[in-house]
């Protein structure tokens, strides 16, 4: 860092920002192999609190690959830096003090905790879609795996490319035995238990 670059400390705290909003920041971050229901999962939970009153963002991983990160290949650093980017993003919003939905493969432990240790304690949920690579490549929604079984696809994860399960989720799902509806709820539930949320406010 420039030691001509300074933190700029500002008057309004993340704090405050999200007491105005009745809700207290944290990123929920659904980690998955391609075709778990990541993307699925995270859309419906955005589309619950918001109807429940609550002030959220959700990141895609393609989504963001179409602009902010449109500069990074699939290559183990890239992958590393499209995560800490991520991270670095997902922070800003809940200093902003949204609940902020993340989903991303993100196949390493190592940028996982990269991206938790810059949250306070608890503010980082970790959402693990334990869905079998059979079930995900059953559904195969993008036509990803049959391209990487061609080797069309050089470093697809969950096939050439690990994915490092994580250890101690907060929160394990398996969407080839759970309705979309039956996830939500468990992760609503977990949201309400902590704090972070209270009971549904609904919009008028």
């Amino acid at each position: 860092m420039d030691k001509n670059v300074v933190w700029h400390t500002h008057k309004v705290t993340r704090a405050e920002r999200a007491t105005c909003k009745k809700q207290k920041p944290c990123l929920l971050w659904f980690t998955g192999l391609s075709g778990s229901g990541k993307s699925t999962i995270a859309n419906a939970v955005d589309v619950a609190l918001y109807e429940r009153g609550y002030h959220t963002f959700l990141l895609d991983g393609d989504n963001v690959r179409h602009g902010l990160n449109q500069d990074l290949g699939f290559s183990d650093e890239d992958r590393v830096e499209n995560i800490r980017r991520i991270g670095e993003v997902s922070k800003l919003f809940t200093d902003a003090g949204l609940i902020v939905v993340s989903a991303f493969i993100s196949p390493f432990s190592s940028d996982r905790r990269m991206v938790r240790n810059l949250f306070p304690a608890g503010e980082f949920i970790e959402v693990f879609l334990d869905t079998p690579l059979e079930a995900c490549e059953e559904r195969d929604p993008k036509g990803l795996y049959a391209k990487a079984r061609s080797g069309e696809i050089k470093e697809f994860t969950g096939l050439t490319s690990p994915y490092e399960k994580p250890e101690r989720p907060e929160i394990r799902l398996d969407t080839s035995s759970m309705s979309v509806m039956d996830c939500v709820e468990i992760i609503v539930g977990y949201l309400q238990e902590r704090g972070l949320i209270s009971e549904p406010t609904g919009q008028s």
